[in-house]
């Protein structure tokens, strides 16, 4: 077996890890694009020290407050952040020897207040649901804390211009050279609007024909108030770190040509398609992109044409959400199991018995100690592989209760409507419309035999579950 030597990178020893920021790969997309034939390319920020597109505008921003005078030795760096900025700028402040404070509202991942944290940064978490005027929105304590602690500074990422300056110097030169001038289309989403801004310009400004296209989570303003001038009103979404409910002046609408919305669910299915499928670990935010790109791409659909698609950070910080399929199940951004009638009837609990039946012919006392020893509430009565009639606790205890010689009665004589029968390759959406107040039951068909029961009771145990 012979390994392929790969070409040099990093060849220089690097006088600290700052120097590491920027020239992130451009990957191109193969699996994802579903057939694509407009070329796709992913520009993977996640590689980048501190594991996000963020670590560029940390450092800018600290040796901007170094040069005017406003951060001096020992100085405090505050920020409103959703994980990754305060990331970028923790990795500058410890080699400077600052101390961070920062505000994260509470819908962010566990992981992203636990990196913080160890970097030695203090994390206070806000209630997400405020307005972005309130006082616990997590902007608005961030200027408190300002306020409130000496040699502080607001790093201010959503109104500071070199947050799409830092990007306009690096990330646009970047992409220009790394495709040899022939993007066609970068996509790309704005949380403050840094990334989108600054290389959307540069590239812009090499080539006026390049669109800028921006994904935004459905429940942001910004797509609305692209299109109509309004502002509107937001509401809540599950991906992080991209979309607003305000409008910082760090984005420049007039360089984007067009946003496109995206729901939680096709941002997190596409993430996880990126990791499965294409072997990178990505957040929600570059699946809400790479959505945008594929379709993109199919309507584009011109092999000369380029898009690329900026990949923000890595799904490291999501792994108690959206790689969490318990999660996406209690959030409902997960397609059900789609179980058969069959696999619903064998995953019942317990070692009782599949089915418990009874013959025409048994007494109901037999009937009544089958099911009190199986602890159920319903017996279907079988003639061979033929159900012909049921049997209900509740009606066989008040018909004894009256008259006790019921007893000794057959269940063919006093039972009630058969339960219908379904093969067991039936969808469980199907067997929970024949599951009424009237028919508590369906048995389950397998290969020309009854083998099993499937309960009103057992549909909601594993719908609840």
């Amino acid at each position: 077996m012979t390994v392929e030597a790969q070409p040099p990178r990093n060849l220089k020893p690097y006088e600290n890890v700052l120097e590491t920021i920027g020239w992130t790969p451009l990957i191109r997309l193969n699996r994802v694009v579903d057939g694509a034939r407009t070329p796709v390319y992913g520009k993977a920020e996640f590689f980048n020290p501190g594991g996000s597109v963020k670590d560029r505008i940390g450092l800018a921003m600290i040796e901007a407050a170094e040069r005017e005078g406003t951060l001096k030795p020992g100085g405090v760096v505050v920020e409103g952040t959703s994980g990754n900025t305060g990331v970028g700028l923790a990795l500058a402040a410890a080699l400077k020897g600052y101390r961070c404070i920062f505000t994260m509202p509470d819908k962010m991942s566990q992981e992203k207040v636990r990196l913080l944290k160890a970097f030695g940064a203090d994390v206070v978490v806000t209630p997400t649901g405020v307005p972005p005027d309130h006082p616990d929105n997590y902007v608005q304590t961030a200027r408190r804390i300002v306020a409130e602690t000496p040699g502080a500074v607001l790093a201010n990422q959503f109104y500071n211009s070199l947050n799409p300056e830092a990007h306009y110097a690096t990330t646009g030169p970047e992409l220009w050279e790394q495709t040899q001038g022939r993007i066609t289309h970068l996509v790309a989403a704005a949380g403050t609007g840094g990334t989108i801004s600054g290389a959307g310009k540069y590239l812009k400004e090499r080539n006026p024909h390049i669109r800028v296209v921006a994904g935004d989570p459905l429940g942001s303003i910004f797509a609305h108030y692209h299109k109509t001038g309004e502002k509107g009103e937001g509401h809540p979404y599950k991906v992080e770190g991209i979309g607003n409910d305000k409008l910082p002046s760090t984005l420049w609408f007039d360089v984007i040509d067009e946003f496109r919305e995206v729901g939680d669910r096709e941002a997190f299915h596409m993430a996880r398609r990126l990791t499965r499928e294409e072997g990178l670990f990505v957040g929600g935010s570059a699946g809400l992109i790479t959505h945008v790109a594929v379709r993109l791409a199919h309507e584009v659909d011109d092999a000369d044409a380029l898009i690329v698609c900026i990949l923000p950070d890595t799904g490291e910080r999501y792994l108690s959400k959206l790689y969490n399929d318990e999660w996406l199940r209690e959030n409902r951004l997960i397609e059900p199991e789609r179980l058969t009638a069959g696999e619903v009837a064998e995953r019942k609990d317990g070692a009782e018995p599949p089915l418990v039946a009874v013959a025409p012919d048994a007494t109901v006392r037999r009937a009544l100690g089958l099911i009190s020893a199986h602890n159920i509430s319903q017996l279907p009565v079988l003639r061979g592989d033929e159900c012909v009639g049921s049997l209900s606790e509740s009606a066989l205890m008040s018909r004894v209760i009256e008259d006790p010689a019921v007893l000794e009665r057959t269940a063919g004589d006093v039972m009630e409507a058969p339960f219908p029968v379904v093969e067991a390759q039936v969808q469980m959406a199907a067997l929970g419309r024949l599951l009424t107040r009237q028919n508590p039951a369906v048995l389950v068909r397998r290969d020309g035999a009854i083998t099993g029961i499937v309960t009103r009771y057992d549909m909601v145990r594993y719908l609840s579950q």
